[in-house]
């Protein structure tokens, strides 16, 4: 049964921060400390804290998704600090480059720290090596963005905000078959990588099953993906009139560029991984217009709570969120919402608050930023739906926008 939601507390949240706006750090947030210190711990309060680590790429090809990851948890934090309650969070960033090793040692920098809960990583590679430590040492984990099934498999203790990569899957076909006119599909993704082979094997499991015509399936793996004019010339022979790519935006970024080179113009539909490609390095956004994407969150939504986040968001970092700052920010949300049902105190070891959160996270219901009446199961997976959003005049939108 849905318990109490958080919507109210957010929105008190909203509101004390900007009573407290000269505590934030918005200026040390910008950039990204060496890992191994602890200069980059952030917090707005001198009570009794927890103590939250954090583990994304906030240097790198993929710095777009940790930097505002940690940014969105970082507002969350200053809003919750600023309500003054008993419930009061130290966070302390680490960046592990998108990086297996790089985010182990994170991990380990965390701990000696004294890390009581994780909000990581970021992204699913580092996470597969970073929650079986997690799961061994008994911390609490809560991945905002890393989505394959793979991170929270076998492990008690460790969930997620973001929704599954079958779930991206199957609800891209799902969309495509039910709202948009094409008639043949191609696929270009990413094989050695989790979180794309693990979205293109839904995605075409749902396919087959209504009838879907996929004409064209192309790979390509870390060491190719500088040059796709293969999969390119590919799809666009083989009549393709939307091309999927369940990838992340700095490979799709080249392919959205060397179609336009020859003039292929099919429909480019993505995913979450995709929401960066507006602010990729090199890249011409002009030609990611009318390109379309799975992701539980779009800046230009009308609710109070998005516009301000948005704002908060505007305000300390002068741009648009993306989906993984929304990410970070209903993370930390989350833990608010499982510590207080808990009951949980600072003085708890974090074996002690890792069992008390097991227990209270499956019992949860929270409205955030990336999803209303979020749920989680006992196998750490969040029951919500992604929604379309449509690349318009140079910014993320929703297509009835």
């Amino acid at each position: 049964m849905k318990k109490k939601n958080i919507a109210a507390l957010l929105m008190a949240g909203a509101m004390c921060l900007s009573l407290f706006a000269g505590c934030t750090k918005s200026d040390s947030q910008e950039s990204a400390t060496p890992s191994g210190t602890d200069s980059n711990v952030s917090s707005s309060s001198t009570a009794a804290q927890f103590k939250i680590g954090f583990i994304g790429p906030l240097t790198g090809d993929t710095a777009i998704y940790g930097t505002n990851a940690r940014n969105g948890a970082q507002i969350a934090v200053d809003e919750i600090n600023a309500l003054g309650g008993d419930i009061q969070f130290e966070l302390n960033p680490q960046d592990d480059e998108n990086k297996a090793e790089r985010s182990v040692n994170a991990y380990n920098t965390l701990k000696d720290w004294g890390m009581q809960m994780l909000v990581g990583t970021v992204t699913t590679t580092p996470a597969l090596s970073v929650a079986p430590l997690a799961h061994t040492d008994r911390i609490f984990t809560l991945t905002p963005s890393a989505s394959s099934t793979d991170v929270v498999d076998g492990k008690d203790n460790v969930y997620q905000v973001c929704f599954t990569d079958p779930n991206q899957g199957f609800r891209s076909a799902q969309y495509i078959d039910e709202n948009m006119d094409v008639s043949k599909i191609a696929i270009i993704y990413k094989n050695d990588d989790n979180y794309s082979t693990g979205i293109y094997e839904s995605f075409k499991g749902e396919a087959d099953k209504r009838g879907m015509e996929i004409v064209y399936t192309g790979t390509f793996t870390t060491d190719t993906q500088n040059d796709f004019a293969v999969q390119v010339a590919a799809a666009q022979s083989a009549g393709a009139d939307l091309v999927y790519l369940p990838i992340y935006y700095t490979p799709a970024s080249v392919i959205l560029t060397q179609a336009n080179q020859v003039g292929y113009k099919p429909v480019f539909f993505g995913v979450d991984g995709m929401d960066g490609i507006l602010t990729s390095e090199g890249f011409d956004p002009a030609l990611a217009e009318g390109v379309m994407l799975l992701s539980p969150f779009a800046a230009d939504a009308t609710d109070e709570l998005t516009v301000n986040f948005v704002t908060e968001y505007q305000k300390r970092h002068g741009q648009l969120p993306n989906q993984f700052a929304a990410d970070g920010y209903d993370a930390v949300y989350i833990l608010y919402k499982a510590l207080t049902e808990a009951g949980c105190t600072p003085d708890m070891t974090a074996e002690e608050i890792n069992n008390a959160l097991i227990g209270a996270m499956p019992t949860i219901s929270v409205d955030g930023l990336t999803g209303q009446n979020m749920t989680w199961a006992e196998n750490g997976t969040v029951n919500k739906d992604p929604r379309a959003i449509i690349i318009k005049d140079g910014v993320y939108t929703t297509p009835e926008s």
